[in-house]
């Protein structure tokens, strides 16, 4: 198995892993709507190739795994350079193989190599397997995101 740069013109295959991503972050509560943002992803998967921000698990040719960060962009100022994970995936059958320690390892290397000091990522609270993939690579809690579901016209 190999991490790597995609080629550009690979980024609707992981544009197709991104919305399969996306669809299972439903099972956790996402409202991310996975099809409907092919498009915009596929977009946003050429500019992060590009910008040397998306790394793939290859093994026998075939792509079974990507990681999609950058450097924070801030509005204000900081004291502090922050990686961001936008995105982490292995396929379903690939999992348990260390696909995606391996991901996170490049990840992180190429971000701290761009000035990151710290990385950060946002992962479902119902999501524990991740939860816990994250934990174990000492990721803590640094902000906590709360929502309360309100009644409107346009509540589904």
């Amino acid at each position: 198995m190999r991490i790597e740069t995609p080629d550009l013109d690979e980024a609707a295959t992981v544009a197709d892993l991104w919305v399969e991503l996306a669809r299972g972050q439903r099972t956790f509560g996402s409202r991310l709507a996975s099809e409907a943002n092919r498009e915009r992803i596929g977009e946003a998967l050429g500019r992060h190739i590009a910008d040397g921000n998306l790394l793939v698990a290859r093994s026998d040719d075939r792509i079974v795994g990507f990681v999609m960060f950058a450097i924070e962009y801030r509005l204000y100022v900081v004291e502090t350079t922050r990686g961001i994970v936008h995105n982490l995936f292995v396929v379903p059958d690939r999992r348990g193989e260390g696909i995606g320690t391996r991901l996170m390892d490049a990840a992180e290397t190429t971000l701290t190599e761009k000035g990151a000091a710290v990385v950060g990522l946002e992962v479902l609270a119902d999501n524990e397997d991740a939860r816990r993939f994250y934990a174990d690579r000492e990721y803590r809690p640094h902000r906590v995101e709360l929502e309360k579901r309100v009644e409107t016209d346009n509540t589904p």
